[in-house]
């Protein structure tokens, strides 16, 4: 990363330690806004520490998910293709191994409406939670060359945490009875429970574990006030604490649990363990595709048909939120990290959020002298070289070209090394049970706005709950009935 060391560079933390890096992706475009069961928040991977065996992927989708909305709890969809995207190397980001998942609904079959006889949970319902209707899932893999292979078939979805009834009458979480006030007022919905949605990949488990469902969202940033022009506290005058606008709601999430020696290319985990390099590097990204097209019906059973088509992309954090202009937004969701250079390199090395900062008057208030301020507009190499892990953990250590088809939007995990971002993005490893490894929006908004020369932040440093310490990591989703938003009648 570039480093300066001028009176200049030091005059910006007072200023730009509340500027944002919109680090996540929650309705990062107009595309994503009226769709959101395409809409990714926040792609984390990581290797396991010390024995770097597993590779641990988590995927958030439709952030901002309202715990108490009713009836029809947000779900990951049934018409919609969601995959993670694997190259190695200082290759071509050509996909090595995909994961596929592909969810269904799994529940009664349908019922005559003129028939009232049927009992509660015969199908026939108002309350979807006691239709028996369930959501399942499989899990596909296609490495390069070959066909895809089912490796996870009906594998079923942890149901959202909507209340104490829904625990116990729905869930069979524990016996319901009117008198006790437990049923009423104690919900059941644990962590053991959710975590008996945890299911093998492949014979025996030898492709690994999965999970998906709902859980708590575990991104945390003073969002609202971003998007007032960059109207956070103690910036230009405004006063007032920061505040985490993601606290209290839930995301929807897919997790994978990979061995690494399933993708060395070898069969054999990563080799020289503990030593970087290019060739136990993984770059990663994730996609969510529909039905090229798609017939609309009076009676709902509408039809898609046609080959898959990309609608929306997630790797690094802040990338499209942050680097990618509104205008080329909507391109750069349908494209892949393949063609990035191509398409958005300007961003890239001309990040718009300098030059903002400068059009708000906040490098010139200061007194900092153009010239920083114009190294830091234009030319920023280092933006990529800490995309390609060049010089982390050490100088030289990866040697990814900075060229078309090489260099894009990704994750790169080096599988030979302990994971830490940008290294990966690890949730486990932070100074705190609500903290993930690194405030991955102090750190962006440190490279971008200085150049790496000093440690900057946005001022919510914490998630509103605990992470776990073990797989599916995000903490258990906040309650519909008890920990939904509202407010009290009066």
């Amino acid at each position: 990363m570039v480093r300066r060391s001028s009176m200049s560079v030091w005059l910006l933390a007072g200023a730009l330690a509340a500027l944002p890096a919109a680090a996540s992706s929650h309705r990062e475009a107009i595309a994503t806004r009226n769709d959101p069961c395409i809409d990714t928040t926040d792609f984390y991977a990581w290797v396991k520490p010390g024995t770097h065996d597993k590779l641990y992927l988590v995927m958030g989708l439709d952030g901002l998910h309202e715990p108490g909305q009713g009836n029809m709890q947000t779900a990951l969809c049934e018409d919609v293709l969601y995959e993670f995207h694997i190259s190695r190397g200082n290759t071509l980001l050509d996909d090595e191994v995909t994961y596929q998942i592909i969810f269904r609904a799994s529940g009664p079959a349908p019922v005559d409406e003129a028939d009232l006889s049927l009992p509660p949970g015969g199908g026939k319902e108002l309350l979807v939670q006691i239709t028996g209707n369930r959501q399942v899932y499989n899990v596909f893999k296609r490495e390069k060359g070959s066909p895809r292979v089912l490796i996870g078939q009906n594998l079923p979805v942890a149901p959202p945490n909507v209340g104490p009834h829904t625990d116990r009458i729905a869930y069979g979480l524990g016996p319901f009875d009117p008198s006790d006030p437990d049923s009423h007022n104690v919900g059941l919905y644990d962590d053991a429970f959710a975590a008996s949605f945890i299911r093998p990949l492949g014979a025996g488990g030898s492709e690994g574990r999965a999970w998906a469902g709902t859980r708590d969202d575990g991104f945390y940033l003073d969002e609202k006030a971003i998007f007032d022009v960059i109207n956070l506290a103690g910036i230009l005058g405004r006063v007032g604490p920061a505040e985490d606008v993601f606290a209290g709601f839930n995301v929807n999430v897919i997790a994978l649990e990979i061995p690494t020696s399933k993708l060395t290319g070898t069969g054999a985990p990563p080799a020289h363990n503990g030593t970087p390099g290019d060739d136990t590097t993984l770059a990663l990204w994730f996609s969510t595709s529909r039905r090229q097209s798609r017939t609309l019906s009076p009676d709902g059973a509408d039809v898609a048909v046609g080959p898959w088509v990309q609608m929306s992309r997630q790797a690094l954090p802040l990338v499209n939120a942050g680097l990618i202009g509104a205008q080329d937004q909507p391109k750069y969701l349908r494209t892949t990290p393949l063609t990035d250079v191509a398409n958005f390199a300007a961003y890239f090395l001309n990040p718009i959020l300098v030059r903002d900062a400068e059009f708000l008057g906040i490098y010139d208030a200061l007194g900092v002298p153009q010239a920083t301020v114009d190294a830091l507009k234009t030319g920023r190499v280092d933006i990529l070289d800490t995309i390609n892990l060049t010089n982390i953990p050490f100088a030289g250590a990866h040697s990814v070209a900075i060229a078309p088809g090489f260099t894009g939007d990704v994750i790169r995990v080096d599988m030979a090394i302990d994971s830490g971002f940008p290294n990966g993005r690890p949730i486990p490893g932070g100074s705190a049970p609500n903290q993930e490894q690194a405030d991955v929006s102090d750190v962006l908004l440190t490279v971008i706005l200085s150049g790496g020369a000093i440690p900057l932040g946005d001022g919510v440093n914490s998630n509103d709950k605990d992470y776990l310490t073990a797989f599916p990591w995000l903490a258990l989703p906040h309650q519909g009935l008890f920990e939904g938003h509202g407010a009290p009648a009066p």
